[in-house]
């Protein structure tokens, strides 16, 4: 395990004579009072929460970053794990207290999770100036990762099956629990052995039952459903929603709206009522699923359930016909049926 080089870049920076800028400097400075140089070991005080023993952890290489947190692969007990350290602006306390709380809620929330689709929960830790989640470390990275790598348009119909139906029922599990995720997207999938997903990143999930407006809420607005959007109250189907961009992403490879920056497509999204183009060549049960899922009116979008069972049925209609997806054609929906048996009924004991 490689040890962590920030503060390697900032003596290189300095002996090759480039001068660090504002900026680097004190994000340096910022992150550097949770670490030490000599053994990239956490420092912290005091008696550990959540059962993380902070002399048992050790921090490798950074693999990603977010807009308040880093996170590092590494070692706790003899484990690979991910660990996520959350920064502490000391200039902004209202800013301090908002991630505190955000911080709380997410170890509370992956406390209870137990799902084979959702990110295993290791440990954690809440003692200044140490706030850290350890969980389990995926070494197949992003789902967005991975399909960069694959190209675009070019992972299988039964790939992409096998890929939506871990999503969808990871999210199953998670709503179940009465969690809404609120940032579900390719880049907080990840990626097992044997291409199984996990949903990750709980950082602005919530209960179902602590929902209200979306003001002043931080989401990624190529994935967030127009209600979010618009800081209207909210409910479980904005899950369903961008599962339905996620959907596009996986039949695509592309990056949902790359032709707009994130504002134009949320002005795409809520004011034209626009959605990625899908494909000429996309198969009617895809497409018929996807435009169900990301419907503008979330309550015709279908609750995650319903997604997982159309998603079994395809799977199990692919292994009895390699040509299914050519031949498919989209049922009644089963509220249409039960209408037109009413006004069958009504219309013939008028008849008699």
């Amino acid at each position: 395990m490689k040890n962590l080089y920030w503060f390697k870049e900032i003596s290189n920076n300095v002996r090759s004579g480039r001068r660090l800028s504002l900026g680097e400097y004190k994000r340096a400075v910022s992150w550097s009072k949770y670490l030490v140089s000599s053994g990239a070991a956490i420092k912290g005080e005091g008696e550990e929460e959540w059962s993380a023993d902070l002399s048992q952890l050790f921090i490798g290489s950074k693999f990603a970053s977010g807009r308040h947190s880093r996170i590092y692969r590494g070692i706790y007990k003899h484990m690979d794990v991910a660990i996520k350290l959350v920064s502490q602006p000391e200039e902004d306390e209202d800013l301090a207290v908002l991630l505190e709380k955000q911080f709380t809620s997410e170890v509370a929330l992956l406390f209870r999770l137990r799902h084979p689709n959702i990110i295993t929960f290791v440990a954690a830790c809440k003692k200044p100036p140490v706030f850290c989640i350890i969980t389990e470390y995926l070494a197949g990275g992003s789902l967005r990762k991975y399909l960069v790598q694959q190209g675009p348009h070019s992972v299988t119909h039964k790939v992409v099956l096998k890929l939506a139906l871990d999503i969808a029922r990871g999210m199953q599990y998670l709503h179940s629990q009465g969690i809404l995720h609120r940032d579900l997207k390719s880049e907080n999938l990840l990626l097992g052995e044997d291409l199984c997903v996990k949903v990750a990143d709980f950082g602005i999930s919530c209960l179902e039952s602590q929902t209200g407006s979306a003001k002043g809420f931080t989401g990624t607005y190529r994935w967030m459903a127009p209600e979010m959007i618009k800081e209207k109250r909210h409910t479980k189907k904005v899950d369903v929603y961008s599962f339905a961009i996620v959907l596009w992403e996986l039949l695509t490879g592309l990056t949902p709206f790359d032709n707009m920056t994130p504002e134009q497509a949320a002005y795409a999204v809520t004011h034209k009522n626009e959605r990625p183009p899908l494909p000429c060549d996309c198969p009617k049960a895809f497409s018929h699923l996807i435009n169900r899922c990301w419907s503008s009116n979330p309550d015709k979008r279908p609750h995650f359930n319903e997604i997982v069972t159309i998603l079994e049925s395809y799977i199990e209609a692919l292994e009895q016909d390699p040509e299914f997806f050519s031949t498919y054609k989209p049922r009644p929906n089963n509220i249409i049926l039960r209408c037109l048996s009413k006004c069958s009924n009504i219309f013939a004991s008028c008849k008699a």
